[in-house]
């Protein structure tokens, strides 16, 4: 919840893609802490998905089955969403994943992985975005949130692939503010290293090394981005279009 014991978003729908773990998690439980109901979207995680709705406070929560590289499935978001919730507030377009591949080793970089990045990172949230938008447009206050990363803007991160789709993110993002305004904001999350389990072989060893060479010195927490995305929600209503990073100043390493 926040400011306070006065829910801010009662009456308010979200949808978190990505939302049975990591990032999407820790967001839907402080959107539903904060009253909105949560459609939790999961590819593989349907049981995890589950047993988060069971978990969050409030009433009125579903879970979303959605994977991004089939649009038959995107289509039905807007069935699910209208027939469980009956509008759509707030997306936050959580869902990816990587594999680490050094970047200069070139030919294990496949066109199929290559694709396939570019499919979970753009083209899969911009479907969603499409499905949503009448939804968001008809609340009048609607806003978007794309969890990118400081992988776009530093092109170091787990794969080159994964640098050139979230740089794809940030410009799309930069695109859709301009074309949906002013009924919809639409805006960037950037993180950096953080303490979940979305690249593969980087454990809390890894994770403390890495704080050490930043300003602040500290991992950083999912729920600390969460609440960079509630930020985005709730407070940041005059932004759009605009990239907020939360990396403890890695960037600037």
């Amino acid at each position: 919840m926040i400011d306070g014991d006065m829910p801010k978003l009662i009456g308010k729908v979200a949808v978190v893609t990505g939302g049975s773990s990591g990032i999407g998690a820790a967001t839907a439980r402080l959107l539903a802490g904060a009253g909105a109901a949560v459609a939790v979207g999961y590819n593989k995680g349907e049981e995890r998905a589950r047993q988060l709705v069971a978990e969050l406070p409030g009433v009125g929560h579903s879970v979303l089955p959605l994977a991004l590289d089939d649009g038959q499935t995107i289509r039905g978001i807007v069935d699910h969403v209208r027939k469980n919730h009956g509008r759509a507030d707030i997306l936050i377009n959580s869902a990816g994943y990587t594999r680490p591949i050094p970047h200069a080793d070139l030919d294990a970089l496949t066109d199929e992985l290559f694709d396939s990045m570019l499919i979970t990172s753009v083209r899969g949230p911009f479907s969603v975005i499409r499905a949503l938008n009448p939804l968001l447009q008809a609340s009048g206050d609607g806003i978007i949130v794309n969890v990118s990363s400081i992988s776009a803007f530093t092109g170091s991160g787990s794969s080159i692939a994964y640098c050139a789709s979230k740089a794809a993110l940030d410009t799309m993002t930069l695109s859709l503010a301009r074309a949906l305004g002013p009924k919809v904001r639409v805006l960037s999350v950037s993180p950096g290293a953080v303490a979940t389990d979305f690249v593969a072989g980087r454990d809390r060893a890894a994770l403390e090394k890495i704080a050490q060479s930043t300003p602040l010195k500290r991992v950083i927490e999912p729920e600390e981005v969460a609440q960079t995305i509630m930020a985005c929600v709730t407070h940041l209503r005059a932004s759009t279009g605009a990239k907020i990073i939360v990396d403890g100043g890695r960037f600037l390493v």
